[in-house]
């Protein structure tokens, strides 16, 4: 795997395989990998003749208190890692690169409405930087797809809107959550998590499911969703929000919404974690 923080050369090579008929896959990361972003390596591999990914933590996503400078920067490993995974370019730029005239310069993509609820009322700008980014590196790799893990939902929602909505060139992959033996989801943060309090977060994905049967089998929304907040949180956790929604446009569930999603963050020890289930009724 040749891996570079020079935009021309991923510009460069990346125009040589199309130039032969021959297919990119993307895999934006902010490094720190685990099994849920290797298989989104593997999934691109399956998909596509050639595997593209980055790794950029991008400080236009955190927010003034969040964990920017503590986030765990692990690239030898990740190198490891995606090249045993088949990937065979690796772009690793710094801010200086991709944010040349500075944060409070750089021009910016906003997702208007879902960028503001949910993830993004807890943490504010979060998709505004999400989405530049993520637009920035499309125009940098010019791949034919891309894959994102469905464990962000929201995210995955944004990226979508916003590809329709400018009229990129490029398909976008979900992928499913992977998870640890306990249902957690893994994520980068889990390592923030001392081994009781991932124990004890498996509780999060337990209260997910349980609320999906609940409303299957008739309980209201709200009842359903205040027994699932008081079961992570007899856990330890610390909810920051759980809501049903439309899983088709995130709008909030109505009766008439056969489709769902029920989204949940909350809080453990150090950790800040998300997850999802989609389901129907």
């Amino acid at each position: 795997m040749y891996t570079t923080a020079v935009i021309d050369e991923i510009r460069a090579q990346v125009r040589a395989w199309r130039a032969k008929g021959e297919t990119v896959a993307f895999v934006p990361t902010m490094g720190n990998l685990h099994a849920g972003h290797i298989t989104l390596v593997k999934e691109a591999k399956r998909r596509a003749d050639h595997v593209v990914a980055s790794i950029f933590v991008n400080p236009m996503q955190f927010g003034k208190n969040e964990d920017l400078d503590a986030y765990p920067r692990t690239l030898a490993e990740d190198q490891a890692a995606l090249t045993e995974a088949g990937c065979e370019l690796l772009f690793t730029p710094t801010p200086d690169i991709m944010y040349p005239k500075g944060l409070d310069a750089q021009t910016f993509v906003e997702v208007p409405g879902i960028s503001d609820e949910l993830c993004g009322a807890s943490r504010p700008g979060h998709f505004r930087g999400v989405a530049t980014i993520v637009l920035k590196l499309f125009n940098i790799v010019q791949s034919d797809m891309a894959l994102f893990g469905r464990k962000d939902f929201q995210q995955l929602l944004v990226i979508r809107t916003m590809v329709e909505d400018l009229s990129l060139p490029i398909e976008i992959i979900g992928v499913d959550t992977v998870r640890e033996p306990s249902g957690l989801a893994m994520s980068s943060r889990n390592g923030y998590l001392t081994a009781d309090e991932k124990q004890r977060a498996a509780a999060l994905k337990a209260a997910l499911d349980t609320l999906a049967a609940d409303i299957k089998a008739g309980s209201a929304i709200d009842a359903a969703v205040a027994s699932a907040n008081q079961s992570i949180s007899a856990a330890g956790f610390k909810p920051d929000y759980m809501e049903v929604r439309s899983s088709k446009t995130l709008a909030k569930a109505t009766d008439a919404d056969r489709e769902l999603v029920v989204l949940a963050a909350a809080y453990i020890g150090k950790a800040r974690l998300i997850d999802n289930l989609v389901f129907s009724r």
